[in-house]
């Protein structure tokens, strides 16, 4: 009768297969210790040997014992030529990274548009590069504002938002600053439209 994977325990270490998973389980029923060395050094130039791309790795090779220990459930008694990972280390949970817990007025332009407009009130105002900086924001708002609802992507829209999220501190008319016509579905390159053939010159 055939024997499926399914029938069998679930491997600790699945990319190395079963057979050596019934090597390590081999190796742990040997009661002598020097046999059992023996035997894990074996498993470990058997596992070198199924993947040669990485012999010549040191790293690598060290990690097999971690890999070793954790297929013998932590229970192989030998000389481990490196210090390995034990059951503990292993089910320790790294430290929860905090996550930015930022509040954003309009969630169409992101967390960079509040960045970038807050460096814009910083700026001085009789500075002409404050100007530019502004219109290359308002642009950039602009185009974001098209990738969400392309009908709702007008200049007064842009600026209203602009004087909105600056809480009144940059205030432009549309009209005396107008941004550039962005129609994406205009300059999109056709799809699946048929190429013309080249006429063969006699």
């Amino acid at each position: 009768m055939l024997q499926y994977n399914t029938h069998h325990s679930t491997l600790a270490m699945p990319e190395y297969g079963r057979n050596v998973q019934q090597m390590v389980d081999y190796c742990l029923t040997l009661e002598n210790r020097d046999e059992r060395n023996a035997c894990a050094r074996a498993i470990i130039d058997t596992i070198c040997r199924l993947h040669p791309q990485q012999r010549t790795n040191p790293e690598w090779r060290a990690k097999l014992w971690d890999h070793l220990a954790i297929m013998a459930g932590f229970k192989l008694d030998i000389d481990w030529p490196v210090p390995v990972i034990t059951a503990e280390t292993l089910r320790t949970r790294p430290d929860t990274l905090p996550l930015p817990q930022s509040v954003i007025p309009k969630r169409v332009y992101g967390i960079n548009i509040i960045k970038l407009i807050d460096t814009a009130i910083a700026m001085d105002p009789a500075n002409p590069d404050r100007d530019e900086f502004v219109y290359l924001l308002a642009c950039q708002m602009k185009k974001l504002l098209i990738a969400e609802n392309p009908e709702a992507a007008s200049d007064k829209r842009v600026y209203d938002d602009l004087a909105e999220l600056s809480e009144g501190h940059i205030l432009i008319d549309s009209e005396s600053m107008p941004l550039p016509r962005m129609d994406f579905a205009a300059e999109a390159p056709a799809i699946n439209q048929p190429r013309k053939k080249k006429r063969r010159r006699r």
